[in-house]
């Protein structure tokens, strides 16, 4: 009886703080929604330098998630794991898409190469036109150079870090399906570290990923932060990378100081805390990202930028006094309007949706590519050892023939014969038969 009215109020007390942490989380997200709305807009309404702010908007994107999820989690906690795997793999795209900014903001592609290759030709000291055997000794430990030299890696450089955000965007993704499949099955025990769960598992191989893809996006930031100076990289990748890498290691804390009893470890206490602090982290990022990703600067046209140019001619009749006398005159005025490109929020969010998607495919299959082309070249290895080994073993394979010869006929009239034996062994050294 004592039990019962014991769970009865701690039950009481756990709805009265639950309903308190949903309306302290909602007032936060709703100011999280408004600010990061509106900053989404103003890009919209400025969209002048697509290349860059297409990612811009994916990355301020990431607070309406992240708080949207949380609220309905908090709110309704048979709906974290659904909410948790929507967030994790729009946390992988996020971290893509901020990569994705920095390479357009040095110009793109095919210009980070360039200036990776000045920036290694520069610290090596090498010229223009190399010996191959030269070009084979730089080159030959790029993983390496990766860690304590990524300035001299080059091209080879911007292949890592593309290699190192996309294949988090691919585990985080897949993960979150293989994470669904086991809480069908009752195997996942989202927080529980039990060698018979799923989720300790997962949370080694994605914190490792996640390093890696955090770490080579750091590694790409100290070769080109000089060059990102106009932007003020800093202050972006620190915002960025406080959502993304805290976030994640708040939920494992959280997850550990359960298990280890200095937390309660009541039934959704664990992914309530989760939700209730990241909406609040969720408005404080939102008013970082007004400062951080503000769209004044692209609410000025770029040089070379302009859209649409028209000129037209107007014609006014007027009258001049000259020596206090009045005179017909004609008044001709040329206007020039000039038309700001991607200022429609149709074609803004069209641009976003069908351009980004299709540079997103393209680097994941070019990311699948290369992680199947060292399987490709092992089990190629493999196959050429085992036909070296059946090839050795037919070398030395020995060939007996046995032949009959009559030999004549003895003094009594009867026939004799001669059995003989040639043996032909097949040596490598020696391919003539003797």
């Amino acid at each position: 009886m004592v039990s019962v009215i014991y769970m009865s109020a701690h039950w009481d007390t756990y709805k009265d703080l639950h309903q308190l942490a949903v309306i302290i989380a909602g007032c936060f997200v709703l100011v999280a929604l408004v600010l990061s709305l509106l900053l989404i807009f103003q890009h919209l309404r400025s969209y002048t330098n697509p290349e860059e702010q297409k990612w811009i908007v994916a990355v301020v994107f990431m607070v309406p998630v992240y708080a949207t999820e949380s609220i309905i989690s908090l709110s309704n906690p048979r709906l974290s794991l659904a909410c948790d795997i929507l967030r994790n793999c729009y946390e992988a795209f996020a971290l893509y898409s901020f990569g994705s900014y920095l390479v357009a903001c040095l110009g793109g592609e095919r210009r980070v190469t360039e200036l990776l290759e000045d920036e290694s030709r520069k610290t090596l000291r090498k010229p223009l036109i190399v010996e191959s055997n030269e070009e084979t000794d730089t080159h030959q430990k790029p993983f390496r150079d990766f860690f304590f030299r990524p300035y001299t890696l080059g091209e080879e450089l911007f292949t890592i870090e593309k290699f190192g955000l996309v294949q988090y965007m691919i585990l985080k993704t897949i993960c979150a399906l293989l994470a669904l499949v086991l809480e069908l099955f009752g195997v996942y025990g989202d927080g529980e570290f039990k060698w018979y769960y799923g989720y300790p598992y997962m949370a080694v191989v994605l914190n490792f990923s996640q390093t890696w893809a955090l770490y080579c996006l750091v590694q790409f930031y100290n070769v080109t932060h000089e060059r990102l100076a106009p932007i003020k990289p800093l202050a972006k990748f620190i915002s960025f990378k406080a959502i993304v890498f805290a976030t994640w290691w708040q939920g494992v804390g959280i997850a550990l100081l359960c298990a280890l009893g200095v937390l309660p470890q009541e039934e959704n206490f664990q992914t309530g805390l989760q939700d209730f602090l990241i909406c609040i982290e969720m408005a404080v990022a939102a008013v970082a990202h007004i400062f951080v990703f503000s769209a004044k600067p692209y609410q000025f046209l770029p040089a070379g930028g302009y859209g649409k140019v028209t000129t037209h001619t107007q014609i006014d009749k007027t009258t001049l006094k000259i020596e206090d006398e009045d005179k017909p005159a004609v008044l001709e005025k040329k206007v020039t309007e000039v038309k700001a490109p991607g200022t429609s929020l149709t074609e803004s969010v069209q641009d976003i949706v069908v351009e980004g998607g299709q540079h997103v495919v393209k680097d994941v299959v070019l990311t699948i590519n290369q992680a199947m082309e060292p399987v490709e070249k092992g089990v190629t290895k493999i196959q050429e050892t085992i036909h070296q080994i059946s090839a050795g073993s037919e070398e030395k394979q020995e060939e007996t023939e046995v032949k009959v010869e009559k030999n004549g006929e003895d003094p009594s009239g009867s026939a004799s014969y001669v059995l003989r034996l040639e043996e032909t062994v097949v040596t490598e050294d020696d391919p003539e038969i003797m």
